[in-house]
């Protein structure tokens, strides 16, 4: 999930790519959705863009949501950052699949 403005979600879409490629499961499709309006960030699960979700749940919830069409930080190895690692997502992915 993703907004216009936002500089980061081409190179977050590329990393969750990544991370589903170094797991083995290639046949897994990255989708991006953009939303345009606070009516449409209010009708899906968005904590700021770019927001990873993983079958419709948020790969790093923070327990917070937003209809505002804003850029979101996500806590990394090196601090905050506009997206996270390619191994901070393949955390999330096994750790949905656990």
């Amino acid at each position: 999930m993703h907004i216009d403005d936002c500089p980061n979600w081409v190179t977050a879409g590329d990393r969750v790519r990544a991370a589903l490629d170094a797991l083995g499961m290639v046949d897994v499709p990255v989708d991006y959705v953009l939303l345009r309006t606070p009516e449409e960030a209010s009708e899906v699960v968005f904590a700021g863009s770019p927001t990873i979700l993983l079958d419709g749940q948020d790969a790093f919830a923070s327990g917070g949501s937003t209809t505002d069409l804003a850029c979101r930080v996500y806590m990394t190895d090196t601090g905050l950052a506009g997206l996270p690692s390619v191994r901070q997502i393949e955390d999330a992915i096994r750790d949905r699949l656990a």
